[in-house]
């Protein structure tokens, strides 16, 4: 009889073909701890859950309903670096932790962040438009009405692990830096040659404005179109972070009138978009489908981490990762120490 049962809805997330549990269960299985499907709709999940020790999220929203009506629950785990699938507040409300993983993909998604700077910059996506077509002798016209990448500055909304990535990638480019993040210390902005400033600073100065603000209520619509009429004519908008962050139709107004010059954007509001989204038909628009973490090691890493977090905690332990971490002071886990920081689901 499994000591722990964990609840998670059918179907799996973002997964390579195969799915299954197998690195999740490399730190469950020695505690006796066991992984149940449910039907991924809310009444039936709710009534295979209502027991649950733990639910590992993914496929469908874990609602303040599910929550409330969890009685035993000592965690909600996620293997992504978003919660806006989760009901924090109602979570935090019951006392229950929600983790995440917040620092497993980092180096990818920077990758993206500045490939899509890049790309969209030197118009990378229409230069090869043209050769396709025929319209060999345009490229270069096109490209000398473009200044010179060294001496331009890029500016960062939010000033997160991504975002300080980026800024490593971007200082050899020889890219002057400012960044917006009211809940950052200066001194660390500074450490990574980073300028603090307004967000009104960041958006009027800025010939490149990286997004990286999270998926969080206080962030929806962070930039709408009073924001995109500040920023420069000849700016490109990149946004690796989440969709809803942005008021879409801003952004498209902005790109048809003229107020910016290009949005690279490995991320949109509604996911897959619709056909008749003006962005997909757009010349000016750089796309990619929600892949910024992508690569080789996603499933291996982010899942070894989902069973770590659900291990520590079903064994009394606080999670590494946790976003309404104040729960954790009344609650009866204990804090614990690695031995090193080289060892363990993340190495």
């Amino acid at each position: 009889m499994p000591k722990f049962r964990v609840v998670t809805p059918q179907g799996a997330s973002f997964t390579v073909a195969g799915g299954g549990y197998a690195y999740e269960m490399e730190a469950l299985e020695p505690i006796g701890a066991e992984i149940v499907e449910a039907p991924a709709n809310e009444a039936a999940f709710i009534a295979a859950a209502r027991n649950a020790d733990a639910i590992y999220a993914k496929g469908m929203p874990i609602t303040k309903a599910v929550i409330d009506a969890l009685e035993n629950c000592r965690v909600i785990t996620l293997g992504s670096v978003g919660v806006d699938s989760v009901d924090v507040k109602a979570a935090t409300g019951r006392g229950i932790p929600v983790t995440n993983v917040p620092d497993t993909f980092i180096e990818e998604v920077a990758d993206h962040a500045m490939t899509l700077l890049l790309g969209g910059f030197r118009r990378l996506v229409e230069q090869d438009r043209m050769v396709r077509d025929g319209r060999w002798r345009e490229g270069r016209p096109a490209l000398l009405k473009l200044p010179r990448l060294m001496g331009q500055t890029l500016g960062f909304v939010s000033f997160g692990r991504v975002a300080r990535a980026v800024a490593k990638r971007a200082a050899p480019f020889g890219l002057r830096m400012m960044a917006f993040d009211p809940f950052l210390q200066e001194t660390l902005m500074y450490d990574h040659g980073v300028m603090p400033a307004t967000l009104s600073e960041v958006l009027s100065q800025s010939d490149f404005i990286s997004m990286h603000a999270p998926a969080r209520p206080e962030v929806h619509h962070m930039l709408g179109e009073s924001h995109f009429r500040q920023m420069k004519k000849n700016a490109i908008f990149v946004n690796t972070g989440r969709g809803a962050t942005v008021q879409e139709e801003a952004l498209i107004k902005a790109l048809q009138e003229g107020w910016i010059a290009h949005a690279a954007l490995d991320v949109l509001e509604t996911e897959p978009p619709s056909h008749n989204n003006p962005l997909l038909s757009m010349e000016n628009v750089t796309l990619t489908a929600h892949v910024a973490s992508a690569s080789a090691r996603f499933d291996e890493a982010r899942k070894r981490r989902v069973g770590y977090e659900l291990s520590l905690v079903l064994q009394g332990l606080w999670p590494v990762s946790c976003v309404n971490p104040a729960v954790l002071q009344n609650t009866q886990l204990r804090r614990w120490q690695p031995v090193s920081m080289d060892r363990g689901p993340n190495s």
